[in-house]
């Protein structure tokens, strides 16, 4: 069996590479894993979901699989990604899970998972479910019976519960900033605009009707045109973007203009150093965030700490070393002090309370870093790994990176989520780093053609 776990939870097209008979081993298979410590009561899960179609038919499933391990399961429906995550540690639960497939289209879904705590699993854990799921697929494993079947039960405030623990980190009230929020029609639909109400902020919603079939369809984080254009015709000081799981969120400023996650970071790494919360004056992004978010740190005795790509990487180096604040450019940020993993809304609301407090605009908030130009390429392709680490790609990519010198940088890397490879170049000018990406990219796409 292939790694099941990309680098954020078991993902696939629904029904198709992700079926309900592989959502019910990895429950059954996380059940074992995640609660075999303590077996002095049944083991207690938390499950969620965004709302895409296919979450239906794989919640039934998941819980399906929790309770036919002894586990019971409290259903807290439609809510952000974080939101699972906290409720699992509330809770006191063994583990969490959450049905989504974040920022990717419809049709795919997602099962994400949550130890105790409300923390993501570590590589190990993840290779020891991985192995169960095989182990169960060949040989059977004790089931109980009567009373010891698992049973389920549906917790009908977690969003309430959830948006006052939100409203409670705010550092200032956010009277004063109108902003428009685009909820891609996924899982923040409805505790953002009342979380970022609750706080003070006068709220324009869009893209917050989901009908199981809109989310992430030319909207939310991935597709802020709509967020772009009604900002201005609002008159909004600025915009927030979700994705349909929520744990991601980027802004544009009153003008319009984009303010992704690396500039989010800048703004809030000096807030909180400014109230001496960030701990050690330190900051943990990955390779993925842009040199200027490096040279600006550097240029506020604000040291950067890089990780591989993943939100879950930032966590494991932020737990590791006691720091208080990580990130990525896509719109993942940490704050550890008030959640165990990204959260768009916690982190949209501390965007504006920095605005709030300060009186100064998006725009010139975000000016604290000047963004190097930056080229991604996504490169669909048959295979992630040939079309990655084939010799044409790196001798293509090693040339690149003699040509750029100290003035600029190139990743190449696989997606964990979907058949791509990444293809990311800095450089001095646009031009250069398109003219760059684009050879690359073409390389890659010779050495493993999309299907």
């Amino acid at each position: 069996m292939g790694r099941l776990f990309g680098t954020d939870g078991v993902r696939g097209r629904a029904n198709v590479d992700l079926t309900p008979e592989l959502a019910l081993a990895v429950a059954v298979a996380a059940a074992h894993t995640l609660a075999e410590s303590d077996r002095s009561h049944p083991p207690l899960a938390v499950v969620g979901r965004d709302p895409r179609a296919s979450g239906e038919m794989l919640e039934a499933a998941v819980v399906a699989g929790l309770t036919s391990a002894g586990a019971n399961v409290v259903r807290v429906g439609v809510l952000p990604t974080p939101a699972v995550a906290f409720l699992t540690a509330e809770a006191k639960a063994d583990l969490g899970v959450m049905l989504s497939a974040s920022h990717n289209p419809m049709p795919d879904n997602g099962v994400k998972l949550f130890a105790a705590g409300g923390h993501k699993l570590p590589d190990d854990l993840e290779i020891r479910i991985e192995d169960a799921v095989e182990a169960n697929a060949t040989t059977a494993w004790e089931r109980p019976t009567g009373a010891g079947i698992g049973r389920v039960h549906d917790l009908l405030d977690g969003a309430d519960h959830y948006v006052q623990h939100l409203i409670g980190t705010v550092p200032h009230r956010l009277e004063g900033i109108k902003v428009v929020v685009d909820c891609a029609n996924g899982a923040a639909a409805e505790v953002a605009p009342v979380a970022y109400r609750e706080a003070g902020a006068e709220v324009v919603a869009i893209n917050a009707d989901p009908d199981g079939l809109n989310i992430n369809d030319a909207c939310g984080s991935n597709h802020i045109e709509a967020l772009r254009e009604a900002v201005v015709a609002h008159g909004a000081h600025l915009g927030i973007a979700h994705d349909g799981d929520a744990d991601r969120c980027v802004a544009v400023d009153a003008n319009g203009d984009e303010v992704d996650g690396d500039q989010i970071m800048a703004i809030i790494a000096l807030a909180m150093r400014e109230a001496g919360t960030l701990t050690g004056d330190t900051l943990v992004a990955t390779v993925m965030s842009n040199l200027g978010l490096r040279l600006a740190m550097s240029a506020e005795g604000i040291r950067l700490v890089e990780t591989k790509v993943g939100d879950r990487y930032v966590l494991e180096e932020l737990r590791a070393s006691g720091l208080a604040l990580g990130g990525e450019q896509s719109g993942h940020i940490v704050l550890p002090a008030y959640a165990t993993t990204g959260d768009g809304v916690l982190t949209g609301l501390h965007l504006m309370a920095r605005m709030a407090q300060t009186g100064r605009s998006l725009a010139e908030l975000a000016g604290v870093m000047t963004k190097l130009p930056q080229v991604l390429i996504n490169v669909p392709v048959g295979d992630r790994t040939v079309g990655a680490g084939a010799p044409d790609v790196l001798a293509e990519v090693e040339r690149a990176e003699t040509e750029l010198g100290d003035t600029g940088r190139v990743l190449l890397r696989p997606s964990g989520t979907e058949p791509l490879v990444r293809v990311m170049v800095e450089a001095e000018t646009e031009q250069t780093a398109r003219a760059v990406a684009e050879r690359i990219a073409t390389r890659v796409r010779a050495a493993s053609p999309a299907a």
